[in-house]
Protein backbone atom coordinates (compact mmCIF):
# COMPACT_ATOMS: atom_id res chain seq x y z
CA UNK A 1 0.00 0.00 0.00
CA UNK A 2 1.56 3.51 -0.85
CA UNK A 3 -0.08 6.63 1.16
CA UNK A 4 0.98 9.81 -0.80
CA UNK A 5 -0.02 13.44 0.52
CA UNK A 6 -0.59 16.67 -1.39
CA UNK A 7 -1.03 18.86 1.65
CA UNK A 8 -4.15 19.55 3.38
CA UNK A 9 -6.32 17.01 3.68
CA UNK A 10 -5.55 15.25 0.08
CA UNK A 11 -4.48 11.93 0.20
CA UNK A 12 -3.94 9.22 -2.72
CA UNK A 13 -4.13 5.95 -1.52
CA UNK A 14 -2.35 2.61 -4.21
CA UNK A 15 -3.67 -0.61 -2.82
CA UNK A 16 -3.71 -3.89 -4.60
CA UNK A 17 -6.94 -5.30 -6.08
CA UNK A 18 -8.26 -8.12 -4.00
CA UNK A 19 -8.51 -10.01 -7.55
CA UNK A 20 -5.22 -9.45 -8.97
CA UNK A 21 -2.51 -8.70 -6.70
CA UNK A 22 -0.51 -6.87 -9.36
CA UNK A 23 -3.13 -4.34 -10.07
CA UNK A 24 -3.54 -1.27 -8.45
CA UNK A 25 -6.69 0.79 -6.97
CA UNK A 26 -6.16 4.30 -6.17
CA UNK A 27 -8.49 6.06 -3.83
CA UNK A 28 -8.44 9.33 -3.13
CA UNK A 29 -9.47 11.79 -0.62
CA UNK A 30 -10.29 15.41 -0.27
CA UNK A 31 -8.70 16.94 -3.17
CA UNK A 32 -8.36 20.57 -2.42
CA UNK A 33 -9.18 24.06 -4.81
CA UNK A 34 -6.58 26.26 -6.15
CA UNK A 35 -7.98 28.94 -3.68
CA UNK A 36 -6.17 27.60 -0.82
CA UNK A 37 -3.36 29.26 -1.81
CA UNK A 38 -1.80 25.49 -3.14
CA UNK A 39 -2.00 24.39 -6.87
CA UNK A 40 -3.71 20.80 -6.46
CA UNK A 41 -1.93 17.76 -8.19
CA UNK A 42 -4.17 16.14 -11.04
CA UNK A 43 -4.56 12.57 -9.99
CA UNK A 44 -6.33 9.51 -11.84
CA UNK A 45 -9.15 7.62 -9.52
CA UNK A 46 -10.53 4.87 -9.10
CA UNK A 47 -12.49 6.24 -6.10
CA UNK A 48 -12.79 9.36 -4.93
CA UNK A 49 -14.03 9.97 -0.97
CA UNK A 50 -15.37 13.55 -0.55
CA UNK A 51 -16.24 14.26 3.41
CA UNK A 52 -17.85 17.44 3.22
CA UNK A 53 -18.15 20.02 -0.09
CA UNK A 54 -15.95 22.64 1.28
CA UNK A 55 -13.91 24.07 -1.48
CA UNK A 56 -11.15 23.02 0.34
CA UNK A 57 -12.28 19.59 0.58
CA UNK A 58 -14.37 18.80 -2.85
CA UNK A 59 -12.11 19.96 -5.87
CA UNK A 60 -13.54 17.09 -8.10
CA UNK A 61 -11.33 19.07 -11.19
CA UNK A 62 -8.10 18.17 -9.40
CA UNK A 63 -9.48 13.85 -10.40
CA UNK A 64 -9.51 12.15 -13.88
CA UNK A 65 -10.60 8.66 -14.48
CA UNK A 66 -13.83 6.94 -14.43
CA UNK A 67 -13.87 7.20 -10.57
CA UNK A 68 -17.05 5.88 -8.55
CA UNK A 69 -17.64 9.11 -5.62
CA UNK A 70 -18.49 8.49 -2.35
CA UNK A 71 -19.78 11.53 -0.28
CA UNK A 72 -22.45 10.00 1.52
CA UNK A 73 -22.05 8.36 4.95
CA UNK A 74 -22.78 4.46 4.58
CA UNK A 75 -21.49 1.12 3.58
CA UNK A 76 -19.77 0.69 0.27
CA UNK A 77 -17.79 -2.20 -1.55
CA UNK A 78 -16.28 -1.22 -5.03
CA UNK A 79 -13.93 -3.17 -6.39
CA UNK A 80 -14.00 -5.42 -3.81
CA UNK A 81 -12.64 -2.69 -1.51
CA UNK A 82 -14.70 -2.22 1.52
CA UNK A 83 -15.52 1.45 2.74
CA UNK A 84 -17.68 3.07 5.27
CA UNK A 85 -18.73 6.55 5.56
CA UNK A 86 -19.36 7.42 9.05
CA UNK A 87 -21.41 10.87 9.93
CA UNK A 88 -19.64 13.24 12.32
CA UNK A 89 -19.82 16.89 13.16
CA UNK A 90 -17.59 20.11 11.32
CA UNK A 91 -17.78 21.91 14.57
CA UNK A 92 -18.44 21.23 18.27
CA UNK A 93 -22.41 22.44 18.34
CA UNK A 94 -23.56 19.24 16.45
CA UNK A 95 -22.74 20.97 13.34
CA UNK A 96 -24.40 24.24 13.45
CA UNK A 97 -21.39 26.82 12.76
CA UNK A 98 -20.08 24.62 9.42
CA UNK A 99 -22.54 21.58 9.20
CA UNK A 100 -21.58 17.95 9.13
CA UNK A 101 -18.62 16.07 7.91
CA UNK A 102 -18.39 11.86 6.70
CA UNK A 103 -15.16 10.19 7.71
CA UNK A 104 -14.37 7.40 5.80
CA UNK A 105 -12.97 3.86 7.03
CA UNK A 106 -11.11 2.21 4.44
CA UNK A 107 -10.32 -1.79 4.80
CA UNK A 108 -8.34 -2.94 2.25
CA UNK A 109 -4.84 -5.45 2.14
CA UNK A 110 -5.76 -6.63 5.44
CA UNK A 111 -5.36 -2.57 6.76
CA UNK A 112 -7.91 -0.45 8.54
CA UNK A 113 -7.21 3.01 7.50
CA UNK A 114 -9.72 6.06 8.65
CA UNK A 115 -9.58 9.66 7.16
CA UNK A 116 -11.49 11.85 9.66
CA UNK A 117 -12.32 14.69 6.95
CA UNK A 118 -12.80 18.70 8.86
CA UNK A 119 -13.68 16.64 12.04
CA UNK A 120 -14.72 19.01 14.93
CA UNK A 121 -16.10 17.62 17.69
CA UNK A 122 -14.28 17.46 21.24
CA UNK A 123 -14.87 14.33 20.96
CA UNK A 124 -15.97 10.82 19.44
CA UNK A 125 -19.82 9.74 20.25
CA UNK A 126 -20.27 6.11 21.19
CA UNK A 127 -21.35 5.05 17.83
CA UNK A 128 -18.44 6.85 16.60
CA UNK A 129 -16.14 4.71 18.68
CA UNK A 130 -17.31 1.70 17.91
CA UNK A 131 -16.29 1.91 14.31
CA UNK A 132 -12.95 3.19 14.74
CA UNK A 133 -12.00 0.08 17.39
CA UNK A 134 -8.94 -1.56 15.80
CA UNK A 135 -7.65 1.85 13.50
CA UNK A 136 -4.33 0.85 11.92
CA UNK A 137 -3.51 4.16 10.18
CA UNK A 138 -5.36 7.57 11.26
CA UNK A 139 -4.98 10.41 8.95
CA UNK A 140 -6.50 12.94 11.61
CA UNK A 141 -6.96 17.29 11.00
CA UNK A 142 -4.22 19.40 13.41
CA UNK A 143 -4.65 22.70 13.02
CA UNK A 144 -7.69 23.75 14.74
CA UNK A 145 -9.81 26.80 13.84
CA UNK A 146 -11.97 24.98 11.78
CA UNK A 147 -10.97 21.64 13.15
CA UNK A 148 -9.84 20.21 16.26
CA UNK A 149 -6.96 21.67 17.72
CA UNK A 150 -3.28 19.79 18.18
CA UNK A 151 -4.22 19.32 21.70
CA UNK A 152 -7.36 18.17 21.22
CA UNK A 153 -6.27 15.43 18.38
CA UNK A 154 -3.70 13.89 20.24
CA UNK A 155 -6.24 12.90 23.02
CA UNK A 156 -8.19 11.54 20.63
CA UNK A 157 -5.39 9.23 18.99
CA UNK A 158 -4.61 8.12 22.76
CA UNK A 159 -8.31 7.26 22.92
CA UNK A 160 -8.55 4.95 20.14
CA UNK A 161 -4.91 3.82 19.82
CA UNK A 162 -4.59 3.36 15.84
CA UNK A 163 -1.29 1.70 15.06
CA UNK A 164 0.04 4.97 12.72
CA UNK A 165 -1.05 8.60 12.94
CA UNK A 166 -0.88 10.89 9.76
CA UNK A 167 -1.32 14.52 10.28
CA UNK A 168 -3.03 16.56 8.07
CA UNK A 169 -4.69 19.70 7.57
CA UNK A 170 -2.01 22.00 9.38
CA UNK A 171 -0.33 24.88 8.24
CA UNK A 172 1.94 24.45 5.13
CA UNK A 173 3.99 26.73 3.04
CA UNK A 174 2.11 28.18 0.65
CA UNK A 175 -1.65 27.54 2.17
CA UNK A 176 -3.11 30.82 3.14
CA UNK A 177 -6.14 29.10 5.48
CA UNK A 178 -5.88 31.01 9.05
CA UNK A 179 -4.48 27.96 10.66
CA UNK A 180 -2.01 26.24 12.96
CA UNK A 181 1.01 23.63 12.06
CA UNK A 182 1.65 20.60 13.71
CA UNK A 183 4.10 21.68 16.32
CA UNK A 184 0.86 21.87 18.78
CA UNK A 185 0.27 18.01 18.27
CA UNK A 186 3.40 16.88 18.10
CA UNK A 187 4.73 18.53 21.57
CA UNK A 188 0.91 16.65 23.19
CA UNK A 189 1.48 13.44 21.63
CA UNK A 190 4.81 13.19 22.70
CA UNK A 191 5.74 10.91 19.72
CA UNK A 192 8.91 11.54 17.79
CA UNK A 193 7.75 11.62 14.64
CA UNK A 194 9.20 9.80 11.18
CA UNK A 195 9.51 12.56 8.28
CA UNK A 196 8.98 10.34 4.89
CA UNK A 197 7.82 11.43 1.30
CA UNK A 198 5.51 8.71 1.30
CA UNK A 199 4.33 5.61 3.21
CA UNK A 200 5.09 2.42 1.41
CA UNK A 201 3.54 0.09 3.75
CA UNK A 202 2.30 -3.98 4.47
CA UNK A 203 0.58 -5.51 7.32
CA UNK A 204 3.61 -6.92 8.44
CA UNK A 205 5.23 -3.74 8.79
CA UNK A 206 2.53 -1.87 11.19
CA UNK A 207 3.86 -1.48 14.61
CA UNK A 208 2.60 -4.12 17.37
CA UNK A 209 3.29 -2.20 20.94
CA UNK A 210 3.46 1.45 20.51
CA UNK A 211 1.74 4.28 18.32
CA UNK A 212 4.13 5.60 15.19
CA UNK A 213 4.04 9.21 13.62
CA UNK A 214 4.29 9.76 10.49
CA UNK A 215 4.62 13.33 9.15
CA UNK A 216 4.65 13.16 5.00
CA UNK A 217 5.85 15.37 2.49
CA UNK A 218 3.32 17.32 0.10
CA UNK A 219 3.74 15.81 -3.12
Amino acid sequence: MDIIWHGHSFFEIGVKSPNDSNQKIKIVIDPFDKNIGIYPKRVLADILLISHYHYDHSNKDAVKGDYFIIDQPGQYEVKNIMIKGVNSFHDNKLGQERGLNVFYIIQAEDIKICHLGDFGQSEFSTEQKKELIDIDILMLPVGGVFTISGEKAAKLVFEIEPKIVIPMHYKIPGLNLKINDEKEFLSRIEIEPKNVDKLKIRKSDLPKDKIEVYILKPQ
